[in-house]
């Protein structure tokens, strides 16, 4: 991913994770029962011959490529070891639009093995934050976007004033350094101080004592953050674009063409919509953003 990606990935151990580990494939079957009763199944004539639709089916279970660690994305309950989270719920729909049942393996993966988990056969998808770029693009196919995350802004809880990056100007605002929220910062709010520090939790600690009003950084880590410490609160949409597509095996158009068609049903259907207010929406305010549309960035 891009550095600011990159970053989250330590920060959150994870979180844009990457590559298969030493750690178990386990299994994701769903708590989330009600929001995936009605999910769409695909047309027995769907499923063709000797296709990877066909082959997940005959299987009986969908592998993902994906974390295990990612708070509202993709997290094992320690408690019932289910994987839940917006990622989660996503490879658990294809799944059952696939297999009529939402039943799959979750293979903790990382960024530098991706590629050679799907070229390889060890995953059917990816979903993990996985961003669009043509360079990826030559390497493996992408259905969707399916997300897109981007730059916002979190604060702690009661500030007022901001709602928007252009309300930054003529304040202190935390960054972290030699990231892409410095230019975004210059180019919408020229007049902003920035501070910058070289970690995220350095950045959650400086707003927490008011070295900073606001701290910019991608939306998935600051989600992460709002999640774990309810003392900040994000404040807008992202005003960055950073589109997250399902990594496919190179070369498969018509598995490509099968996920494609899938996504476009949950998406018309409002089960996008209730996934990510189940997962990412229960920090985020507001109602569900619109999905991005499909196809729609190089690469896709």
């Amino acid at each position: 991913m891009k550095r600011m990606v990159a970053a989250l990935a330590v920060a959150v151990l994870g979180l844009t994770a990457c590559g298969e580990t030493s750690s178990p494939a386990v299994p994701g079957a769903s708590k989330s029962g009600d929001l995936l009763a009605d999910a769409p199944v695909a047309a027995a004539a769907d499923i063709l011959p000797g296709s990877t639709m066909e082959k997940i089916k005959q299987r009986g279970e969908l592998i993902v490529g994906g974390s295990l660690d990612a708070p509202l994305l993709s997290q094992q309950n320690p408690a019932t070891g289910e994987v839940e989270g917006f990622d989660a719920d996503m490879g658990k729909a294809l799944a059952k639009y696939i297999i009529g049942e939402s039943k799959v393996k979750i293979v903790n993966s990382a960024s530098e093995t991706r590629e050679a988990l799907l070229a390889n056969g060890t995953v059917d998808v990816v979903f993990q934050t996985y961003t669009i770029t043509p360079e990826r693009a030559e390497q493996v196919a992408f259905a969707g976007p399916y997300y897109t995350s981007g730059l916002t802004i979190a604060v702690k809880k009661g500030t007022t004033g901001i709602t928007k990056p252009e309300d930054l100007d003529g304040k202190k605002v935390l960054a972290g350094a030699n990231t892409p929220a410095i230019p975004a910062i210059e180019k919408l709010a020229p007049k902003a101080e920035i501070i910058t520090f070289g970690t995220d939790p350095e950045l959650m600690q400086a707003l927490k004592q008011d070295r900073g009003v606001a701290y910019v950084q991608d939306e998935t880590l600051l989600i992460a953050n709002a999640q774990k410490d309810p003392s900040i609160e994000i404040v807008t949409k992202p005003f960055t674009s950073d589109p997250y597509g399902i990594g496919l095996k190179h070369g498969d158009e018509q598995f490509k063409t099968f996920v494609n068609a899938w996504l476009k049903k949950t998406q018309d259907a409002g089960l996008w919509q209730q996934i990510w207010k189940n997962s990412i929406g229960t920090v985020v305010t507001g109602d569900a953003p619109a999905p991005p549309q499909i196809g729609s960035v190089p690469g896709s």
